[in-house]
């Protein structure tokens, strides 16, 4: 049961993003996969899992930001040189509120991410190790061209990420012996950079440069009977922060934290909690002074087998007869 719902976590290959340009990091959230044995092959069937953050940075004034990420998965019984065939889709929605003081207007959006597509390919290396790849796209030419405002003779490009298809690459590795829960995620995101949004708005707003973008995702815990609990950390590297990038000052963050989780018998359930410990991110406070922007994640994550292949009962031994 332990390297189930471990194991389901090979389906958090899923999206997000900021919630404003002035925080642009990988369409994959940074921490959006900790917790989850990513490098564990599924056993065959089909699973659900729901991810949701919310997210607040320390400047005065920035909007409180979340993603919820619906993923659904199906572990196929396709076995290429002993790798399990993972499909998957994710159409994630991002949020964000303002916290602007009373006679300011405020404005609480909603937007509809380019829906991931993808594939893992999981071993089992014996000894109760496992390694995964993925690949994937988010199409956001086809349904992500919501990631501006429209507001002003520019507009405003809140999502510059979606102006782009995402191309997410990634490798994990995976212990899931005796109840622990060591997993290491590296994860790529690739654009064609410059991006545009369609229409008159995106005319007027022009190609956006966005940076191509490394996260590493890592995972200590430990499951004391249903119970769950360990360390967490996570990051993003951006790899363009010129002037005309959308990521510009922002060499990226990594937090730290804790997590607990519980298997409730049809579904385990996680929370975590991380504080970044380094950020690129700046804001300027009323008196002119530069700080670091630090934020804070809180997550919450539903994870529930639809379908389970049952497994092949093990074979009855023949009886001994002896002839004496």
């Amino acid at each position: 049961m332990m390297k189930k719902w471990l194991a389901a976590g090979a389906v958090a290959l899923s999206v997000g993003m900021t919630a404003t340009a002035a925080f642009a990091q990988t369409t994959t959230v940074p921490g959006e996969q900790v917790g989850l044995a990513t490098g564990a092959p599924l056993p065959e069937g089909v699973y659900a899992l729901n991810t949701f953050t919310y997210r607040r940075t320390d400047a005065p004034f920035s909007p409180d930001t979340a993603v919820n990420i619906p993923v659904l998965v199906w572990s196929t019984p396709l076995k290429p040189l002993d790798g399990r065939i993972e499909l998957l889709v994710a159409p994630p929605t991002v949020f964000a509120w303002t916290r602007n003081r009373a006679g300011v207007a405020n404005r609480d959006i909603s937007i509809n991410v380019g829906t991931f597509v993808g594939g893992i390919w999981a071993f089992d290396l014996g000894n109760n190790f496992g390694v995964s790849l993925l690949g994937g796209v988010y199409l956001n030419d086809l349904n992500g061209d919501r990631g501006s405002l429209g507001i002003g003779l520019a507009g405003t490009p809140v999502l510059p990420q979606l102006s782009s298809n995402t191309y997410r690459f990634g490798v994990a590795g995976s212990y899931t012996g005796d109840g622990w829960n060591l997993t290491a995620n590296l994860t790529a995101n690739i654009y064609d950079s410059p991006g545009r949004f369609p229409g008159i708005v995106g005319a007027a707003i022009g190609p956006i440069n966005i940076s191509d973008s490394l996260n590493l995702d890592l995972t200590a815990t430990k499951k004391f009977g249903k119970f769950e609990i360990g360390a967490v950390g996570y990051g993003t590297v951006n790899f363009d922060i010129g002037p005309f990038s959308a990521a510009a000052g922002n060499r990226g963050r990594f937090a730290l934290g804790g997590l607990i989780g519980y298997d409730f018998g049809p579904f385990t359930a996680q929370f975590y909690i991380a504080r970044d410990v380094a950020t690129g991110a700046t804001y300027t406070t009323a008196f002119g002074r530069t700080r670091d922007n630090y934020s804070t994640d809180g997550w919450f994550r539903i994870i529930a087998p639809l379908y389970t292949v049952a497994a092949a009962p093990a074979p009855v031994p023949a009886p001994l007869i002896r002839k004496y």
